[in-house]
């Protein structure tokens, strides 16, 4: 439960989430858990009567080391942080509180975890194993989309048809914050589209009444695909494909960044085409790509290696 001073406060800001700051629907269904998580967390140690402006310094700090308590990822943690300054922001600019507790509060450290990302050869056995059925054409659309482009499994569900201009080999996607941006398509995602185009959304599609005209990729009812099912599908193949595990539809994303700067593309080029706002964001793959020369120095150059015995 939260007391009714933040119930308030969460109700407006939301609003201002959707209205003023154009946040995805991810995004703000993410901060409106956290926020309700904070209240609960308050509630539970103050009282109904608690309000946003009665909490200092100490409890958000506090409220850090619960969740650490809880094994909390230290992402998690960081992203709840950020729900919570954004929140007070909010609450400042509205005349609610007189300040924020949360503005000056450190969260923790993340480990620098590098993607983990497959070689050139386990992409074309993944990318192999879909079947000429309406789903299986589907699926190697998506794997192949998903390859080409870097794009995130969010943007992909989010396609309408509308969005492809297969004749010029890009698609236009919808990305965070609601900002639009042009990927391009290689020519097997586009000859993988044109396949599932013709002879897999048509079979699809007419299991349900009305049909569904607008969305790209269907689920097996007919539907809208959700980020969900791709997962599920991504699982199917990982396994069939005798690939080790923690692979996700993001980590195709991580594969299209790392080995477009392994074959030599700008570094601020692959940010473009992530849809990334801030460069650093992107540096994590040159970090990939240094360790993958390094291991092909390792074994191509005669004096690379020290001499056994």
């Amino acid at each position: 439960m939260i007391g009714r001073a933040f119930q308030e406060g969460l109700k407006g800001y939301v609003l201002y989430l959707e209205g003023e700051k154009n946040a995805s629907p991810c995004t703000v269904a993410a901060y409106r858990k956290d926020i309700e998580q904070f209240a609960a967390f308050i509630y539970e140690r103050c009282g109904p009567e608690a309000e946003p402006g009665d909490v200092d310094t100490w409890w958000v700090r506090r409220f850090l080391g619960w969740l650490n308590q809880k094994g909390q990822a230290k992402s998690s943690m960081n992203r709840k942080l950020a729900a919570l300054r954004s929140f007070y922001r909010f609450l400042l600019r509205e005349g609610k509180v007189d300040k924020s507790p949360a503005a000056l509060v450190t969260g923790p450290r993340r480990e620098k975890l590098l993607p983990r990302f497959l070689s050139y050869a386990e992409i074309e056995k993944l990318l192999a194993i879909p079947v000429d059925t309406p789903l299986g054409l589907r699926d190697r659309a998506i794997l192949e989309t998903l390859y080409a482009s870097g794009i995130r499994v969010s943007e992909l569900v989010g396609l309408n048809i509308e969005n492809l201009d297969l004749t010029a080999c890009y698609a236009r996607v919808l990305g965070k914050g609601r900002r639009e941006r042009i990927v391009p398509l290689g020519s097997h995602a586009v000859k993988a589209l044109e396949d599932y185009l013709a002879r897999g959304r048509p079979s699809l599609a007419a299991r349900r009444r009305p049909p569904e005209t607008q969305a790209l990729y269907l689920n097996h009812q007919g539907g809208r695909l959700t980020a969900r099912g791709v997962r599920e599908r991504m699982e199917h193949y990982v396994a069939r494909a005798a690939l080790n595990g923690g692979i996700s539809p993001h980590t195709l994303r991580h594969c299209f960044a790392t080995h477009m700067l392994e074959r030599g593309a700008d570094l601020r080029v692959v940010q473009e085409l992530l849809g990334h706002v801030n460069l650093s964001t992107t540096q994590i793959y040159t970090h990939i790509s240094q360790a993958r020369l390094r291991e092909i120095y390792q074994e191509a150059h005669p004096r690379a290696r020290r001499s056994e015995g």
